[in-house]
């Protein structure tokens, strides 16, 4: 059964928040420490990143923490090549070095929001960045890199999980594997975020996403906003 969803009556009843324009969404402000030392906060653009790596590289091969400003980066361990410094050595990236500072740390939200034209001609979407961005690799527009060090080849699994939705004249929700797998480890959700093992994990609805746990440790965040219901919801219509 197709249901139809006014987009403001859903964004009005779940409070969302107004998105930022397409070239700044997921933009972060890494500040743990910055600030208090007397620097400013560095600037981190997720989707000019993830034209050439894909999310496992950093949220697994790197250690960098899926909670904003929970890992503890150091200029020390950046260049003993940790964290930004395995690619920021001055080979792969922009080394750190004193003229490179302000790249980073300059508590710039849009800082290189002008370069987001190089994604002009990849699949668009109604949300978020406005970019499908597996779309883009299915396509082979874009071939991010699984690893940096590990040459081991990432597992396959394609299964798509039906999640029937608790709420009346709500359909089901369609979790794809295969788009996810590509961007990710399995460790990544498991077993952390979703138990592994099939309807043990408690308190899934939609009003725990929107407050930052499960699919919204990502969705609503970098990944495509909970807007976009008929992405996850397939038998909505807007």
């Amino acid at each position: 059964m197709l249901i139809p969803v006014e987009v403001t009556a859903v964004r009005d009843k779940f409070k969302l928040p107004p998105l930022p324009p397409a070239d700044v969404y997921g933009n972060i402000l890494i500040n743990r420490s910055s600030t208090i030392n007397g620097v400013f906060a560095a600037t981190f653009s997720h989707w000019s990143h993830r034209l050439k790596y894909t999310c496992s590289v950093c949220h697994m091969e790197l250690g960098f923490s899926m909670a904003l400003n929970a890992t503890e980066i150091t200029e020390e361990s950046n260049r003993n090549g940790e964290y930004c410094g395995a690619c920021h050595d001055g080979k792969i990236a922009f080394g750190h070095t004193k003229d490179n500072c302000e790249k980073c740390h300059n508590s710039n939200i849009s800082y290189g929001k002008e370069k987001f034209s190089v994604t002009k001609d990849l699949p668009k979407t109604t949300y978020g960045n406005k970019i499908d961005w597996v779309q883009a690799m299915d396509d082979n527009l874009i071939s991010p890199k699984k690893y940096l060090y590990d040459t081991t080849k990432p597992i396959k699994f394609e299964k798509h999980l039906v999640l029937e939705a608790e709420w009346a004249m709500i359909p089901s929700a369609i979790f794809p594997h295969k788009s996810h797998v590509q961007l990710l480890d399995c460790s990544n959700c498991h077993p952390d975020i979703f138990n592994i093992k099939k309807k043990t994990t408690k308190h899934f609805s939609m009003m725990y996403i929107l407050d930052n746990k499960f699919c919204g440790v990502c969705h609503g965040k970098v990944a495509f906003p909970n807007d976009d219901c008929v992405r996850c919801h397939p038998d909505m219509r807007h």
